[in-house]
């Protein structure tokens, strides 16, 4: 795209841009941001008070989005701003009530879904909205499928700033394995606990517990914890960087439908690989045998990390380059921008095609 942009992009409340610890939508926010900024758009952030940004800065004062009065102080001045401003396309990854106000004018309006939508507020929305004025991404296939039926939905992968994370193309015979993501059932921590045992390699455990999940931690996790499989508490990103660079590999023993998993490209660029369950869009991110391995058990699982001499980290890291970096997903979704804004308008359906290898 030739021409420079105003683009607005809007955040949830709760965490800032970019997050210390936790935060994947966060950080997907702030490398666009920074990628815009780059290249000389301009860009209007609206997001929590303590965030960190190249683009100008619309502090929410309400914190977070489940409060009622927190909601409607952040949607008047999400929306005093736009209606009074001068923006060509806004881009929300927060909620898609905020943008129920400008619903109706003819202002470009782009909702980017990270986790799985809910169907009956996505429908409400489309009736509500200018004609082709709304559109829709997912983080994956798995997410723009659901949308696809009401509106126009494109997949934009989730990437990773490459130059954050170091590749090293050889780690030590006993690296251990790596579990990084949100300590709880559903992520599979235990999982990856009976992998680490079944395949007699250690394990690092990396990540926050919520707070409803305490007791998981308690009763199932903390009680195996030794030499062996250790948790080292949440971690920012110099600490990540060295954890993933140094593992044998990620493993994602997930228990629901993952919608990206950020740290699965996060590991991809440090080039380690991922073994992961064949569950939400794990099975789009992990090229079989070339950057990971799929799998549905703990078993095959346990099988596959005997097979990580298969994989070579180069390869790994290259797919990283083609298909998650920062400079691609940004450039995909500039050149979404432009095909959204002459489908305003002109009225018409918007196309676009991304390309991913």
């Amino acid at each position: 795209m030739n021409k420079l942009l105003h683009i607005a992009i809007i955040a949830d409340p709760e965490l800032p841009v970019p997050p210390v610890f936790y935060g994947g939508i966060e950080r997907i926010i702030d490398m666009l941001v920074k990628g815009y900024s780059k290249q000389g758009h301009r860009v209007s952030l609206f997001a929590h008070a303590d965030s960190l940004t190249e683009a100008r800065l619309y502090p929410y004062k309400g914190k977070t989005s489940g409060n009622t009065i927190d909601f409607i102080r952040n949607t008047w001045l999400i929306n005093r701003t736009l209606i009074g401003g001068d923006f060509d396309i806004v881009h929300s990854f927060g909620r898609l009530a905020y943008l129920l106000p400008v619903l109706p004018l003819r202002l470009p309006k782009l909702m980017s879904y990270q986790r799985s939508p809910t169907l009956t507020q996505v429908k409400k929305a489309v009736l509500l909205a200018a004609e082709t004025t709304l559109s829709f991404t997912g983080c994956s296939d798995f997410i723009s499928g659901q949308l696809l039926p009401y509106a126009p939905s494109f997949t934009i992968f989730n990437g990773v700033p490459l130059s954050t994370y170091t590749f090293r193309a050889h780690v030590d015979e006993q690296a251990p394995l790596v579990f990084l993501g949100r300590v709880e059932p559903i992520k599979g921590t235990h999982i990856a606990i009976q992998v680490a045992i079944a395949s007699r390699r250690k394990l690092i455990i990396a990540g926050n517990i919520p707070d409803v999940y305490i007791r998981y931690f308690t009763e199932e996790i903390e009680p195996l914890l030794n030499e062996q499989i250790q948790y080292i508490g949440p971690v920012n990103d110099t600490q990540k960087n060295e954890l993933l660079g140094t593992a044998a590999a990620l493993l994602m023993p997930i228990k629901w439908d993952e919608p990206f998993g950020i740290v699965m490209a996060e590991a991809l660029a440090c080039g380690t690989p991922v073994i992961g369950f064949k569950r939400g869009a794990v099975p789009e991110v992990i090229k079989h045998g070339l950057n990971g391995f799929q799998c549905t058990t703990a078993d095959e699982m346990t099988g596959f990390v005997k097979r990580l001499h298969e994989l070579d980290r180069r390869q790994i890291r290259k797919d990283a380059e083609v298909r998650f970096s920062a400079e691609l997903i940004a450039g995909l979704y500039l050149r979404l921008y432009a095909a959204l804004i002459s489908a305003a308008a002109n009225k018409v359906i918007p196309a676009f095609k991304p390309v991913k290898s």
